[in-house]
């Protein structure tokens, strides 16, 4: 295990959240009471399933972002939020409430979502006077027009004193209108350039309660999503775009991992699910550990998934400030642990961090967006086979009645790197194609990234 040090220096960067800065891509925030369809309709203007939905109320807590195309071109970042309950004063709803009105501060318009179904309430009413404070456009979509009574209903939300559309979430009635009366808020689409260059996604994965989400925070500097010591606090895999120096990045955070027959039913099921998608979408995962209980059987679990997704991964060791003094080789105990249980990862950047300290977290993402060139690696033919004809003929495959012979390679493919190996003779063992992409990894800046070999062989007939 190598432990990815800081000794080459990257310039330090801020990472800083695309809504923050000028002439970036417009934002418009989705509100409302909880279980009003906010989600449902975050999924029907994105075209994807991004954000959870489900009958039980609360089940989005944070800030979930992604993109939607506008009818008259361009597009938005769309930001579904929390449920808001204006009364409750317990933990997790009083941070979903701060976190849906930070979202609408830096929004350009914000939808309020209503129930036309149950009408006009006090929490729509509460909600309607904490926007009017926040000083931004608002259009009232009075949700489930499908339903008669909801349209029955549909005058008296005008009371709220902004403009009012009649849409449905779930059947795409109306959404249209809504983006009528949205534009009027929104920079023409000429003003909307995206930033040059490929964005690079980067997942933080692991068990429940490592520190996922504070990482999240402590690497933007602000409270972005939901802290709390209560495992599963995380559900939806949340999103937040930035700009670090002159790349874009999707910083992804994403509900713990349990491993299957582990996990209840409803909302913590669709989490993982949540999860697991994120880690496919992302190009470099940070696999998060908590020191205090070594390489669980959850941790290799999570790894499995990584490794199964071919994704690039660095070993961010959280907590690094409870390894006292005292205990001087517990970093060699955890490099260990991880080569016997985790082998596959051998070689793997290994970080230590503390994000309720700050130790360490300058060297995150300059190692994430390390890995992130490699993953998208391309190497030139002649150098490829000088590398891979080396290693063989320095140590071949075990040999039968006839030895196996290597022709040629080339690669097919970055993100990840797939090579097509030409050869002749007896099966490759699992272990030699190993000994071959540590041989890469030698020569290339590929720790960390999964190397994927599509084998081209045939058995040489006997004369």
């Amino acid at each position: 295990m190598s432990e990815h040090s800081g000794r080459r220096r990257t310039p330090p960067h801020r990472v800083i959240p695309v809504e923050a800065v000028a002439d970036t891509v417009p934002t418009v925030v989705v509100v409302g009471r909880p279980n009003v369809g906010k989600s449902t309709l975050f999924n029907r203007l994105t075209g994807a399933r991004r954000s959870i939905t489900h009958d039980l109320p609360g089940v989005t807590r944070d800030r979930v972002v992604g993109d939607a195309r506008r009818p008259r071109g361009g597009s938005v970042v769309l930001v579904d939020t929390g449920g808001f309950e204006a009364d409750s004063e317990a933990v997790i709803p009083a941070q979903v409430r701060q976190q849906a009105l930070a979202a609408v501060q830096s929004a350009h318009v914000a939808i309020l979502l209503v129930d036309g179904a149950a009408g006009l309430t006090a929490g729509d009413e509460e909600l309607a006077t904490a926007l009017r404070r926040a000083n931004r456009p608002v259009v009232v979509a009075v949700n489930k027009a499908d339903r008669r009574d909801a349209s029955l209903g549909f005058n008296e939300f005008s009371r709220l004193g902004f403009p009012v559309v009649l849409i449905s979430s779930e059947h795409g009635l109306g959404i249209e209108e809504l983006w009528d009366q949205l534009e009027p808020h929104l920079p023409p689409p000429a003003d909307n350039e995206v930033a040059p260059g490929r964005e690079l996604g980067i997942a933080i994965v692991g068990r429940p309660n490592v520190g996922k989400s504070s990482l999240l925070n402590a690497l933007l500097g602000e409270e972005r999503v939901i802290v709390s010591a209560v495992p599963g606090t995380t559900r939806d895999a949340v999103d937040t775009v930035v700009r670090w120096g002159e790349r874009t990045v999707r910083l992804i955070d994403t509900a713990g991992i349990r491993r299957k027959g582990r996990t209840d039913r409803g909302p913590e099921v669709l989490a993982v699910v949540m999860a697991k998608r994120a880690v496919e979408r992302a190009h470099v995962c940070i696999l998060l550990l908590d020191p205090t209980e070594g390489i669980t059987a959850q941790d290799a679990h999570v790894a499995g998934i990584i490794n199964d997704a071919g994704r690039a991964v660095a070993v961010v060791v959280n907590k690094a400030d409870l390894l006292t003094d005292a205990d001087p080789g517990r970093r060699r105990v955890l490099e260990e642990q991880l080569i016997e249980r985790l082998k596959f990862l051998k070689g793997t950047p290994m970080l230590f961090i503390s994000a309720r300290t700050g130790a360490g977290l300058d060297q995150v993402m300059p190692t994430a967006v390390t890995l992130g060139d490699g993953f998208f690696l391309r190497i030139g033919t002649g150098e490829l086979n000088r590398v891979l004809h080396a290693a063989w003929d320095r140590q071949p495959p075990p040999g039968g009645k006839r030895p196996a012979r290597f022709y040629y390679a080339t690669q097919l493919s970055g993100g990840p790197p797939r090579i097509m190996l030409f050869w002749s003779g007896g099966e490759l063992h699992f272990s030699y194609m190993r000994y071959l992409e540590n041989a890469l990894r030698e020569a290339f800046p590929l720790a960390g990234v999964p190397i994927r070999f599509i084998m081209r062989g045939k058995r040489e007939r006997s004369a």
